[in-house]
């Protein structure tokens, strides 16, 4: 691995015929997270998972995942799990078959893993895999990846057709691997109420572009929802790296980028910190703003949203 980077973008771009998936993307993902990748429908994050995966080609830039560069990187490959968007496997096979497929199909492959996970769950070894619940056919493509005893763990939107209960489960078996095997996890979903309170580091992709990249408690500190009178929002406003500016006749709500410290305000503005939820959709609503760490920091739209 390379220093304490699971993966390392460096310009990449994939190109559908005239359509871009990503552009000019950068992003370094350290190691020992659980990383939330989110952003709208067509934003990238599946052909990017499936960049780091090995499973396609980048039109341009480069991308080194574990040290090794993709696609086409047996040692990478053999340290990576992943599950595609909807979990779909053979339909007509047993399940004990699938780990048997699984098994000849991986150097690196822990049977019984595999089997008591799915066993503790009391998924059958002889039901056919189209014949199983959605959260069972999940919790079987899941069972599939960790087998490989990863390092890395890539899961592109797995919940997105389960039911609270199974995602509960699904969650609970993810969460349990991570602490015992210290694996890194790079997952894409749009519950982003659910990943706060199991991710510790946030991608979000708009436009494939990178948007905002870091620590989740970090980017929370580091920003502030400003209430105030509209009159005084021009001014305050030409202070401070604002993210999204909404304004009525007269109150205004600024968010802004305040680097982990309360923004100086007085007079008639309150401040209140915000959610990672409302931060995310704040990014996602405003395509020109961004949040990464190093020289480009926080880039202020001047768009004003009147509400």
């Amino acid at each position: 691995m390379a220093g304490d980077t699971v993966i390392d973008c460096g310009g990449i771009g994939k190109r559908y015929r005239r359509s871009w998936a990503l552009k000019d993307c950068h992003l370094a993902v350290p190691a020992g997270h659980v990383v939330a990748l989110v952003g709208p429908n067509g934003a990238g994050k599946s052909t990017l998972l499936g960049l780091a995966a090995g499973l396609t080609r980048p039109s341009e830039g480069a991308m080194t995942v574990l040290g090794d560069q993709l696609p086409g990187s047996p040692r990478a490959l053999d340290r990576i799990g992943f599950v595609a968007q909807n979990a779909s496997l053979y339909p007509g096979l047993r399940v004990r078959d699938l780990l048997a497929l699984g098994r000849h199909l991986n150097r690196r492959w822990d049977a019984a893993r595999a089997f008591d996970h799915l066993d503790g769950l009391g998924i059958p070894m002889d039901r056919r895999y189209g014949r199983l619940s959605g959260g069972q056919q999940a919790q079987v493509s899941l069972a599939l990846a960790l087998a490989k005893r990863p390092e890395l763990l890539l899961l592109d939107e797995p919940l997105a057709a389960l039911d609270p209960l199974a995602r509960h489960d699904f969650m609970s078996v993810l969460l349990t691997a991570v602490a015992e095997d210290g694996l890194s996890v790079v997952f894409s979903s749009h519950a982003v109420s659910e990943l706060e309170q199991s991710c510790d580091y946030l991608v979000v992709l708009g436009g494939g572009r990178v948007q905002v990249a870091g620590e989740v408690d970090d980017l929370l500190a580091g920003h502030r929802m400003l209430t105030g009178p509209t009159a005084e929002a021009d001014a305050l406003a030409e202070k401070l790296p604002v993210v999204r500016d909404r304004r009525a006749a007269g109150q205004s709500h600024l968010l802004v980028r305040t680097g982990g410290v309360d923004a100086p305000v007085s007079g008639g503005w309150r401040q209140q910190r915000v959610g990672l939820e409302e931060l995310v959709l704040a990014y996602l609503r405003e395509p020109t703003a961004s949040a990464l760490p190093g020289p480009r920091g926080a880039v202020r739209t001047n768009q004003k949203v009147m509400s």
